[in-house]
């Protein structure tokens, strides 16, 4: 079991200290919705924006309590994460198993890092009325210029953003229906984000090699006789 807990913990250790060195440097230099920066080829590219939802950039309702909803439901997952993880592992469980659980559980805590401090260190910087830190019914008003007051959201411990950069840039074959011209993948997303979704899919597509079923040979009863 010690070395599993190695080499998963040295796993998650590498996926938060890549994930919080690219979002601080990204956030430290570059523009929100500047040009994007190609990183390979004109189809994998670079670019800085923020959310205040789950990954991806998919939201969670509106008001001010679903961001801290889902900041408390991160903590109670992250927590749930690491006692199944312990308990597979002193169970047995297959290494790579561990380390899909590993992978999940280090894109949540990322993420969470971000909603956690992120408001906090880079407080100087802070614009309520970028498009981002608005929010419909927060009860938080802030003058926005030509733009008028707009409702923005709460700041501090779990309430910042989640800090996005990556992005598939390509788009379907006009020739495809209903998709024709539409891009591909059209979200922005981080490494926590591509870490939890590659412990996911190790987990829906391995489950059977993690799970496998016990087949029990059916034994004829000696006491009966065959008709």
């Amino acid at each position: 079991m010690k070395k599993k807990l190695f080499i998963v913990l040295a796993l998650v250790i590498l996926i938060l200290t890549a994930d919080q060195i690219i979002k601080i440097w990204v956030k430290s230099n570059l523009t929100v919705y500047d040009e994007a920066i190609p990183l390979i080829g004109s189809w994998f590219r670079m670019i800085y924006i923020e959310n205040q939802g789950m990954a991806f950039g998919t939201t969670f309702g509106g008001g001010s309590w679903t961001k801290l909803a889902l900041s408390i439901f991160r903590i109670i997952a992250i927590l749930g994460i690491a006692y199944y993880w312990l308990k597979q592992a002193r169970a047995g469980m297959k290494l790579e198993f561990l380390i899909a659980l590993g992978l999940i559980f280090a894109g949540a805590t990322g993420n969470l890092i971000d909603s956690m401090f992120y408001d906090f260190i880079f407080a100087d910087s802070y614009d309520p009325c970028l498009s981002f830190n608005l929010r419909e019914g927060s009860g938080i008003e802030c003058d926005c210029g030509i733009f008028g007051l707009k409702e923005t959201r709460p700041t501090g411990f779990l309430y910042g953003n989640v800090v996005d950069m990556f992005q598939f840039h390509g788009n379907w074959p006009e020739w495809v229906p209903g998709l024709g011209g539409k891009e591909i993948f059209p979200a922005i997303w981080n490494m926590a984000d591509a870490s939890i979704s590659c412990g996911v899919v190790m987990i829906l597509f391995r489950q059977r090699n993690y799970f496998p079923r016990n087949k029990k040979k059916k034994q004829a009863d000696p006491t009966e006789s065959n008709v």
